[in-house]
């Protein structure tokens, strides 16, 4: 492109994408010049309009001279090198100017400048419906630049604003059909694959896409589960956002309460129902039997205070505390004065916690279980529901 201004072509790339099909398509615009052969002619001008255009313009040359330097001062443009200015005159597209000293004629010329340094935006988390039947918040980070500073005055009139649509549309239709496991695991691929949708929707436009990076956030309704049981990962936890490592497995440890382990878990449901073990049917009695549970070694291994918010069937609120920070530990009605963290769920996901018929990954994902402070210290209440259940 513009092999005389320094222009070079995009790279043609091997891989199809996601999103488009056909790799020619909104690349044919009748009012636009031929770009890619540097000619800027309009073929549908003619004879007495091109005559009256060049007296017009040597008219103007010679006024310029003439004021000249007065006129020097509102004809005579600097331009960076990271700029393009992009001149129409008596209304024509002309090749692009800059950098240097630009002269712009008074009058008949209008001209725009165009950055073509690198920029980025980013797309807020948006609502996707996954292959598999989930709902799960992405957004994405985006940076392009401009390559061809005509085609973007002349074929798009709010390019920002465009981008922006073009990127979210195709967001949304790529990760569309994919799963939720798919999405997490091949974040990296998947924004490659993206950049290259929006550069073939985008490549008319002069503009090109140097990178995407997808932020996947939280799961907010847990896909179908196959035949075989897909295993997934935990949604994303407050305090966590982008870290790996073993707190991020511990996390998932918690969460997905060995969601890899399906046979083994059902195995145990089925020994509950051929010999049923007495559980408690309500908060009271669930608490009655954590009191017996406490013992300087839980708390030891615990060494937190937990804060349970219930809401029962009538909307009524009740607060609970599992204190295991000094002693034997302590359990009882009311508020902690200063609680490790805090748990708020109705008190039948509470019973159906403990009692092993609700998994903690499936309560939170589906906003029946809600969180504040610690995740960590979180985890450690599985200490206590381990003991419950023995």
């Amino acid at each position: 492109m513009f092999r005389s201004s320094g222009y070079q072509p995009l790279p043609q790339r091997d891989t199809p994408g996601l999103y488009v099909t056909d790799p020619h398509r909104g690349l044919s615009f009748d009012y636009i010049p031929n770009v890619s052969q540097n000619d800027f002619t309009d073929a549908s001008q003619g004879w007495l309009s091109w005559i009256c255009n060049l007296i017009v313009i040597f008219l103007v040359y010679i006024v310029t001279f003439i004021t000249f330097p007065v006129s020097g001062w509102f004809v005579l443009k600097t331009v960076p090198n990271y700029e393009k200015i992009v001149v129409f005159r008596l209304g024509r597209i002309c090749p692009p100017k800059g950098p240097g000293v630009v002269l712009v004629l008074p009058l008949i010329d209008q001209w725009q400048r165009v950055d073509l340094r690198t920029r980025a935006f980013s797309i807020p988390p948006c609502q996707v419906r996954t292959l598999d039947g989930g709902l799960l918040l992405v957004g994405a980070d985006i940076q392009f630049r401009i390559w061809n500073p005509v085609l973007s005055v002349v074929a798009v009139q709010d390019l920002n604003a465009s981008t922006r649509m073009t990127a979210h549309k195709a967001l949304s239709h790529s990760l569309s059909k994919k799963t939720v496991k798919e999405i997490q695991s091949e974040r990296v691929k998947l924004g490659e694959y993206l950049g290259m949708d929006i550069n073939e929707m985008t490549k008319p436009w002069g503009l090109e896409v140097d990178r995407v990076e997808l932020v996947i956030g939280s799961i907010l309704q847990a896909p179908e589960e196959g035949p075989q049981g897909s295993f997934i990962l935990p949604p994303s936890v407050p305090g966590l956002e982008g870290i790996a490592g073993p707190i991020q497995q511990l996390a998932m440890h918690f969460f997905s309460q060995n969601l890899s382990q399906p046979k083994q878990e059902d195995t145990v449901t089925v020994t509950d129902e051929l010999a049923p073990v007495p559980s408690p049917h309500s908060v009271e009695e669930l608490l009655s039997a954590v009191r017996l549970l406490l013992s300087e070694g839980l708390v030891s291994r615990v060494g937190a205070c937990f804060q349970f918010c219930i809401t029962s069937a009538d909307q009524q609120q009740k607060n609970y505390y599992v204190d295991l920070r000094q002693g034997s530990g302590s359990a009882g009605t009311g508020s902690s004065p200063d609680p490790d963290v805090t748990l708020s769920l109705t008190d039948t996901d509470l019973l159906a916690l403990f009692e092993g018929t609700l998994r903690p990954f499936a309560a939170y994902s589906s906003g029946r279980l809600r969180i504040q402070g610690d995740v960590k210290t979180a985890m450690k209440l599985e200490e206590v529901i381990k003991l419950l259940r023995k």
